[in-house]
């Protein structure tokens, strides 16, 4: 592989401003062009993210960061990994990339006219081709080591539903095991996540990304769905998840590509800080696989684990976590319940009403050192995220799973966003 010409990089970072501005109206073309001229590729994105614009604006952040940053991509690394990561999640494979650099040349002429000189397309094909190289490197050693990995697989293998369990109102955990009866199954890292592929009703499929919510190393992969609801133009938001709550069960077969994700808890670290645990809604799926691995693998460690709900119906696992924190004396467990109409604190004594704050965190580690991973709906993310850098947290010891632009980490929303984690 080789590198980009100085003449390349300049062209493609000069490029950053005006992407900048008009990123979102290049990647819905992109995106709309792509589509209209190779269909084949839809069942690989997410129509509800389309049809609601996560898609368009995480791509064009994407694109941005790698234009501003083309000439020193180590600050890109992480972002590269994850996506490596997601792609193999979904399949994508080398055949793809092409069909991609295609429409979205095509869209950078169409779209920026005039600027899209010759020069500029040749630069940003260059650009382009490096960093697909550098990613479809990445994914054919993901793909080798999920394929290698005992109990492993490459591509999507059936999965038979062994048992269906209600978590709460809304969240139902499924208990999966290999159709053919060969029980063996690899140790993934926990806090990494599955892909579910399940048939549409035009004949196509979908494929959405969930965090597998037990230990490693169970006779089954659990993952563990929050029923969405909403509207969507071409295919429900929600589709999958009401999917699997409505049509799967038990003694049903379902569609699962091999663990991936590059958020996940590292046991082989060992060291005397403590491990705090956040988690708002749904984001205790990935935290509560990463708990049960830490209480085996760590027994000697402080954990603090909190739970933002929006009042305990919709609550999953607390039965759980109340018998691991009764059983394990270096764990502490509080939940925090952003609707105190529907919540009674006094029924527990490890319960308060408003939302995960930094009063709150600090009144757990009140030394604030310690390695900090959190998951939940983007405005708790932001929030923490911020909470932790005012800190001065240094970066080795924050970890999260968050869903959208890297970006939008970077404003703060204002106290009338917070979140009501459900």
């Amino acid at each position: 592989m080789s590198m980009l010409a100085p003449t390349t990089i300049a062209i493609v970072k000069s490029t950053a401003p005006i992407l900048e501005a008009h990123g979102e109206t290049l990647t819905r073309h992109f995106y709309s062009r792509m589509f209209a001229h190779n269909p084949e590729v839809m069942p690989l994105f997410n129509r509800a993210n389309q049809t609601a614009g996560a898609q368009q604006r995480a791509l064009a952040a994407a694109i941005t960061a790698y234009a501003a940053n083309i000439d020193n991509l180590e600050v890109l690394g992480g972002a590269v990994e994850l996506i490596a990561q997601k792609h193999a999640s979904l399949m994508i494979k080398p055949e793809h990339y092409p069909i991609v650099g295609e429409n979205l040349l095509a869209s950078i002429r169409e779209v920026l006219g005039a600027g899209a000189t010759d020069e500029v397309i040749d630069a940003w094909a260059q650009a382009y081709g490096f960093l697909a190289d550098i990613l479809t490197g990445r994914e054919k050693q993901i793909y080798r080591e999920n394929a290698q990995r005992p109990g492993g697989w490459e591509g999507f293998k059936a999965f038979r539903v062994d048992r269906k369990v209600r978590e709460s109102a809304n969240i139902t955990s499924f208990y999966l095991v290999p159709a053919a009866g060969d029980g063996t199954l690899p140790l993934f890292r926990p806090g990494q996540y599955t892909t579910v592929r399940v048939p549409t009703a035009d004949g196509s499929t979908t494929m959405r990304n969930y965090s597998l919510s037990d230990k490693p190393g169970q006779p089954w992969l659990r993952i563990s769905v929050k029923r969405e609801e909403g509207p969507e133009a071409d295919l429900p938001s929600g589709y999958v998840s009401n999917f699997l709550h409505d049509r799967v069960d038990v003694g049903g077969e379902i569609a699962l590509a091999p663990p991936c994700g590059e958020f996940f808890l590292d046991v082989t670290e060992k060291h005397p800080r403590q491990l705090v645990l956040l988690a708002a809604g749904i984001g205790i799926t990935p935290i509560l696989s990463m708990l049960l691995t830490a209480l085996e693998a760590m027994p000697e460690r402080d954990i603090v684990l909190i739970h933002g709900s929006l009042h305990e119906d919709v609550q999953a696992f607390k039965p759980t976590l109340d018998e691991l924190a009764r059983s394990h004396p270096r764990l502490s467990v509080h939940y925090r319940y952003s609707d105190p109409q529907r919540t009674d604190p006094a029924r527990s004594g490890n319960a308060s009403t408003g939302l995960i704050d930094a009063a709150l965190i600090e009144s757990f580690v009140p030394e604030r050192d310690a390695d900090y991973y959190f998951c939940g709906p983007q405005p708790f993310m932001i929030n923490i995220y911020h909470e932790l850098l005012t800190w001065g947290i240094p970066p080795g010891q924050v970890h999260f799973e968050f869903f959208g632009p890297r970006q939008s980490l970077q404003s703060r929303p204002a106290p009338a966003d917070a979140p009501k984690a459900g």
